[in-house]
């Protein structure tokens, strides 16, 4: 994965009215979680970064391994969850995970389909189901991307999460996913009625 640096400053205040503060100054509130616990649950450190530096990994179809820098303690993560305004689509708050060399994660890397199918060569539409698909690994052996090669991929099939298999990749969404199929457009089905009529009419009939 991509590498992109964030600096953060810790934040004591938690409250609405600081958040609310700190969002007018063009910050972000952000919660970074590790391994840390307490009483059970994972235990936060809260900090602040500001919306230009966040903007660069959230309004991305990229993933990116983040070297955070809080007042000064250095940090590696990726992306955990992002919370937006639900009628301004502004953001509101983002969750990090932290991550180590040793510990698997599991997180969503897009899609890319590789070649000129078959089946959009005879008139088909290609036909993405979904952007990403979940993986565990350690972040290390983490692609940007997974390529999908679609080149023998004909009109009424699709590739299933099932048939794809990646060296050093658990994949951990369902085998059951379809990734991408071809459809049937109206302009491939005229032409192929067309092919049948014409190979009907070049039949000679039997006497």
């Amino acid at each position: 994965m991509k590498e992109i640096n964030v600096s953060g400053k810790k934040r004591t205040d938690l409250g609405k009215k600081a958040s609310k503060t700190l969002r007018k100054e063009g910050m972000v509130p952000c919660n970074l979680y590790g391994e840390a616990m307490a009483d059970g649950k994972p235990l936060a450190v809260a900090f602040a970064s500001p919306m230009s530096e966040l903007r660069k990994i959230v309004y991305t179809p990229h993933i990116y391994v983040i070297n955070l820098n809080i007042d000064g303690e250095h940090h590696t993560a990726i992306l955990k969850e992002l919370q937006f305004h639900p009628v301004t689509d502004a953001l509101l708050h983002v969750d990090f995970l932290e991550v180590n060399e040793s510990k698997p994660i599991t997180i969503g890397i897009p899609v890319k389909l590789v070649g000129l199918a078959q089946g959009v060569r005879d008139g088909g539409r290609m036909n993405l189901s979904i952007r990403k698909i979940n993986v565990c690994a350690p972040y290390q052996q983490i692609p940007e991307h997974l390529d999908v090669d679609v080149t023998k991929l004909t009109i009424g099939k699709s590739i299933k999460v099932g048939e794809l298999s990646y060296e050093g990749l658990e994949l951990k969404t369902s085998k059951d996913v379809v990734v991408c199929s071809i459809k049937m457009t109206r302009q491939a089905a005229t032409a192929a009625v067309a092919t049948t009529e014409e190979t009907e009419e070049s039949t000679p009939e039997a006497e």
